[in-house]
């Protein structure tokens, strides 16, 4: 019996078409301005309209802030705060994917508590009420609607800063599948490993609960049985919610049992040789996989059992299967599976361990790291 306490704090709407309720959900939330907090591509594609239609048919002044990059740095957050300030808003809304909804996150800590983004590094850090969110992600991946943290990167040294707080949660989930539709094909395989590994390594931490492990199932069953299918028919509405679905899910379960190594792991990467976040976690999660299965094996073997509808699920029961359909899901997304094909010096491993045993998550994962251990799991990656 592993005690917990689970503390809802998003409502989750889901639905193919439900951002057209965007502007009415606003309304209930008593907001009369709105800051859209987008990308360019998300724009690009009309996502970001759809959004602002509907506030304004609901009779909501909106302005658009779509000055997020992927990582988001504190200098995005620090603009979109300026527009924040200069519209008086008092609603915000992240519409895009983890970075558009990290940055929503981040402008709202420092509109409202003041300071800059490097003081919230951490947990718990602010001191007062936040302006209600509404998280409309188009993308299948990080989770971040569900979740009270943001990822920001210091825009001087590249760090990436996890600062969560209870208040940072948004109020509401919009969940359409109808807008993921449009995402690259690569962006859906990165977004969608990115996803899975939430799954996997929420499944095993230090931290797993009762609550987290029917969130982290659940996300594992619908991630690993549609990965394949949205590849394959982008326009799969079904698999493109079954996805959205289960990132969401892996996303409440990060909320309540946190991740691993392979995120430990993957920032050096992402901030030493620029390596996107998906892909980093792509290479390193099998390896993982195999060096917790020493201690955790297990636990691997339960979701070797679950049913999965899919061909090429593995028959057996050996956590080395698990590993081996990851790095399958990988190369059928045709991402890379060895860091040298991403560029990655064989040389720079001793450094990139010292750095990866300094992330946070790593402290969360079931079989213990330090710098050499972490080491030896990037010269297994090579």
């Amino acid at each position: 019996m592993i005690p917990f306490d689970f503390q809802p704090r998003t409502r989750i709407v889901f639905g193919p078409g439900v951002v057209a309720q965007l502007g009415a959900l606003a309304v209930e939330q008593g907001a009369k301005r709105v800051l859209v907090v987008s990308d360019p591509g998300v724009v690009k594609a009309g996502h970001s309209q759809k959004g602002i239609d509907s506030l304004t048919a609901a009779g909501l002044e909106t302005v658009l802030f779509d000055g997020v990059q992927e990582n988001p740095t504190t200098a995005n957050v620090d603009a979109g705060v300026a527009l924040a300030k200069a519209t008086d808003a008092q609603l915000i809304v992240g519409l895009g994917g983890g970075s558009a909804m990290d940055c929503a996150k981040g402008i709202n800590f420092l509109l409202t508590n003041g300071g800059q983004m490097q003081d919230y590094w951490g947990v718990g850090k602010a001191t007062r009420e936040m302006l209600p969110m509404i998280a409309v992600p188009t993308t299948a991946g990080t989770g971040s609607e569900t979740q009270s943290f943001a990822l920001i990167s210091d825009a001087e040294t590249h760090v990436k800063m996890a600062c969560g707080d209870p208040k940072a949660s948004c109020k509401i989930a919009l969940l359409d599948p109808e807008l993921t539709v449009t995402q690259p094909q690569r962006v859906t395989a990165l977004t969608g490993i990115d996803a899975i590994a939430h799954a996997l390594e929420t499944f095993v931490t230090r931290r797993r609960n009762s609550c987290s492990l029917a969130f982290s199932r659940g996300a594992w069953r619908m991630l690993a049985s549609n990965y394949a299918q949205v590849l394959q028919d982008p326009t799969n509405l079904e698999a493109r919610g079954g996805m959205q679905l289960g990132a969401c899910f892996a996303g409440l379960a990060i909320e309540n049992s946190m991740l691993g190594a392979a995120h430990a792991l993957a920032n050096p990467l992402t901030s030493k040789f620029g390596v996107v976040h998906g892909q980093a976690v792509a290479v390193m999660l099998p390896h993982v996989i195999r060096y917790n299965s020493q201690l955790v094996g297990d636990w691997y073997r339960e979701l070797l059992q679950v049913d999965v509808p899919i061909d090429g699920f593995p028959s057996g029961d050996h956590p080395e299967a698990l590993a081996d359909f990851v790095t399958q899901l990988v190369s059928q997304a045709d991402l890379a599976t060895e860091l040298t094909s991403l560029g990655v010096d064989p040389g720079s491993t001793t450094q990139l361990g010292i750095d990866a045993a300094k992330q946070w998550t790593g402290t969360f994962n079931p079989r213990e790291v330090d710098a050499t251990s972490l080491k030896s799991l990037y010269d297994a990656a090579l």
